[in-house]
C-alpha cells in the first residue's frame, strides 16, 4: 500500500513539475497493474476462494468441468515455476507448491526460480524480469520444446 501511495504523491508532483513523461509512464503503468479489474468478480472470487482459502487443488479436491483435477497424472510437460521475493499477494513458496503437486513429473522436466527483489507484479514486468526472468523462460521452454 505504502508505494502505491508514494507513487500517486510522485504522479502529482511531476504533473506539478510539469513532467509529462513520468506521468504518462506512471498512468501506463498502472493501466496494466490495474487490469484485473476487468475480470468478472464472479471468476476472481471463485479462484480466491477454491484456489487460495479452501486450497482444493493440494487437497484433491478441484474440479474442471466437474472431473477432479490430478497433478499428479502429469509426466510429460516440462514445468517452469516462477515466483518473486517481495510477492505481497501469493506468499514465496505457494508457486512452487505446484512441483509437489506434480509428484510424478522427472526432476530433468520440471524447474523452480525465485527472483530476488520483486513483488506479484514484477515478476513479470520491468527489467528485472527483461534481464533475469525473459532468458530463463526461453532458455526453459528452449529445452522443452518437443
Amino acid at each position: 500500500m505504502e508505494r502505491h501511495i508514494t507513487a500517486h504523491k510522485d504522479l502529482f508532483k511531476h504533473l506539478v513539475e510539469g513532467d509529462g513523461e513520468s506521468a504518462r509512464a506512471h498512468k501506463k503503468f498502472y493501466d496494466e497493474y490495474l487490469s484485473v479489474s476487468d475480470l468478472p468478480a464472479e471468476f476472481y472470487l471463485d479462484c480466491i476462494d477454491q484456489v487460495f482459502q479452501r486450497q482444493l487443488l493440494p487437497k484433491g479436491e478441484f474440479l474442471y468441468k466437474g472431473k477432479k483435477v490430478k497433478p499428479e497424472a502429469i509426466t510429460e510437460t516440462a514445468l517452469l515455476t516462477l515466483e518473486g521475493e517481495l510477492d505481497d499477494i501469493s506468499g514465496v513458496g505457494q508457486t512452487e507448491a505446484a512441483q509437489k503437486l506434480c509428484k510424478n513429473l522427472p526432476d530433468k522436466m520440471r524447474k523452480h526460480y525465485m527472483q530476488k527483489g520483486v513483488g506479484h507484479y514484477g515478476i513479470f514486468n520491468g527489467r528485472k524480469f527483461r534481464e533475469n526472468v525473459v532468458p530463463i523462460i526461453v532458455d526453459f521452454v528452449t529445452k522443452h520444446d518437443k
